[in-house]
């Protein structure tokens, strides 16, 4: 058994990786579906209230809220897999939730990218100025980071640069998953 974990700040890769995973049939788990299902539960648009929803979530449930919602649908893949992907850790105390449920069979992977090559990856998305809550890249980082992203980051187990090719950074996540972290050339901490 293998639980995967990925970080990173907005446009770095972690839907790519996500991607890849789907691919290879391997389920992912998508933190921030549990803030987009939290989103509708209060009858509130997904697009709009993203940003705002996950700040509830954490302040009436504790920093780990978004982590303890994820675990049973984590486990139920484990019932018939051998890996899960979670897309899309946001904190050091998420990460300590997932190593205190999964030990020495969960992985942390760091997805770093520079600031202007996320920019403008977004910027051909569509969302260079504004993401869906109307929030700059720099505001989106904040946030995130306000969340505990960067203890999370210098934490991870592995890190991968992003800032190569599109297909580059797929077969890094195809090493990864095919071979475990060892088969990723990328910096190890």
């Amino acid at each position: 058994m293998t639980v995967i974990g990925t970080v990173g700040l907005p446009g770095s890769g972690k839907g790519e990786a996500a991607n890849v995973a789907r691919e290879h049939g391997i389920p992912v788990v998508t933190m921030g579906d549990v803030i987009r299902q939290e989103c509708r539960d209060r009858g509130l648009d997904p697009a709009e209230h993203h940003g705002r929803i996950a700040q509830a979530l954490r302040e009436e449930n504790g920093p780990d809220a978004i982590a303890q919602r994820s675990l049973p649908m984590i486990r139920d893949h484990l019932v018939d897999n051998d890996t899960v992907l979670v897309d899309g850790l946001r904190s050091g105390v998420e990460l300590d939730t997932f190593e205190a449920a999964f030990g020495d069979d969960f992985v942390l992977v760091s997805i770093e990218a520079p600031f202007e090559v996320r920019k403008e990856r977004l910027a051909e998305r569509g969302r260079d100025r504004t993401d869906e809550d109307g929030e700059s890249l720099r505001e989106r980082d904040e946030r995130e980071r306000g969340f505990g992203m960067d203890d999370a980051m210098e934490r991870a187990d592995l890190v991968i640069d992003n800032t190569d090719t599109l297909a580059a950074f797929r077969e890094q996540i195809e090493a990864l998953l095919a071979e475990g972290p060892a088969a990723v050339s990328e910096v190890r901490r």
